[in-house]
């Protein structure tokens, strides 16, 4: 079973992953972030590469997130790229994704993307305010990305506004279940996590 989190930036998708992750087990859960396979900008000059549109569908590879995911659900081990936020480019190393009885992929741009939409048996869209959203990613930007407020604000109404109302909001409409307010809605967590424990014994009864 994979299921795809979807919600704008900063909307806790990440947060409700990790949660379900952490509650339901490692050994029976697999997390993949759409944020690994960001296109490698390695061959732009340093400065372009911070002007270039990371909240564009164009800035995904979405050809190799589509195979690894057709990969992880026929029971194959996939090799997930690694991406460095302070210098835009891949990492020469990767990370080992073995299969999972069950895969949560998630991504702001995931819905958007009609070959990842149809692989989601489950279709989950955070949904949080956009002030709040802002502010988590100013936080995290300056602390985790090296980015200074003012990089961040311009990034902002260059990119990440526009492409959240033209890409990201829009997808909503895929959503089997929406959740206000990202991480701090414990009900939506306890909800998916309920979820993926009844899909988990379906599947085991159906393999006796």
């Amino acid at each position: 079973m994979i299921i795809g989190i979807c919600g704008g930036t900063g909307s806790g998708k990440t947060t409700i992953a990790r949660a379900i992750v952490g509650a339901v087990g490692a050994e029976k859960v697999v997390l993949v972030e759409q944020d690994s396979y960001y296109r490698n900008l390695a061959d732009m000059p340093l400065d372009e590469r911070h002007q270039a549109n990371f909240d564009h569908p164009d800035s995904i590879d979405s050809d190799m997130l589509v195979n690894h995911l057709r990969r992880l659900k026929q029971n194959l081990t996939v090799e997930m790229p690694l991406y460095d936020f302070k210098s835009h480019t891949r990492s020469d190393k990767i990370e080992l994704i073995e299969p999972k009885p069950v895969v949560i992929v998630e991504g702001i741009l995931i819905f958007a993307e009609p070959r990842v939409l149809d692989l989601l048996d489950v279709r989950v869209y955070v949904d949080t305010p956009d002030d709040v959203r802002f502010i988590r990613r100013l936080q995290r930007d300056i602390a985790e990305r090296g980015r200074t407020t003012e990089s961040v604000i311009a990034q902002y109404y260059r990119s990440v506004r526009p492409m959240h109302i033209e890409f990201v909001e829009p997808s909503k409409r895929h959503a089997d279940i929406i959740i206000p307010e990202g991480g701090q809605q414990d009900i939506g967590i306890t909800f998916l996590c309920s979820l993926v424990r009844e899909k988990l014994a379906d599947q085991t009864a159906a393999a006796k």
